[in-house]
């Protein structure tokens, strides 16, 4: 009896030492499906019976992969990948202290200015480049090499940039907007 009780307290005592913290994580897939389902229709009621025969299973998938796969990507790299799905839009200030709607899109970020202006970050897969769209011109910005440098085109130069300090002093070098300071 005193070697069963012994067992089973080991086994308490080992559960608790892994679950002994809070959560981590912010339970994004959880909290998408959830939203869905309070809003798929317009009716409370078609909503709550749609609820009560996919919510026992959906939800629990869903916590599942949350706990056991999601939250911990997002506790180790930073940031969980579903929390930002295609088509959440943010409110960010600008350097000018007015704030632009940021657009997450499929392949990159639509920007709206506060006046109306549309500009798109394009991402092309095919040559791992970076394009900004503005007004049906597409532009390319940069692309990646594959010596973990990037290439761009500055002032009508295209040049390879490393990616630390010295690639972005080079970088603003070749834009002309250093910084100069006169000495006597």
């Amino acid at each position: 009896m005193r070697k069963n009780s012994l067992k089973v307290a080991a086994c308490f005592m080992s559960v608790t030492l892994l679950f002994s913290s809070c959560f981590v994580g912010k339970f994004a897939l959880f909290n998408s499906y959830a939203k869905w389902q309070t809003n798929m229709t317009n009716s409370k009621i078609v909503n709550a019976i749609v609820g009560f025969i996919i919510g026992p299973i959906c939800s629990a998938v869903c916590f599942l992969a949350d706990t056991l796969v999601l939250n911990s990507i997002e506790f180790w790299s930073g940031s969980n990948p579903i929390s930002a799905s295609i088509g959440t839009t943010k409110q960010v200030m600008g350097k000018d202290g007015q704030y632009y709607a940021v657009t997450t899109l499929k392949n990159g970020y639509e920007v709206k200015a506060p006046n109306g202006e549309v500009t798109n970050f394009i991402h092309n897969d095919a040559d791992d480049s970076w394009s900004v769209e503005q007004n049906g011109i597409q532009q390319e910005l940069f692309r990646y090499n594959a010596d973990g440098t990037i290439r761009a085109t500055v002032n009508g130069k295209t040049l390879d940039f490393s990616l630390n300090e010295q690639g972005v002093y080079d970088a603003r070098m070749a834009a002309g907007d250093g910084y100069f300071f006169a000495m006597r």
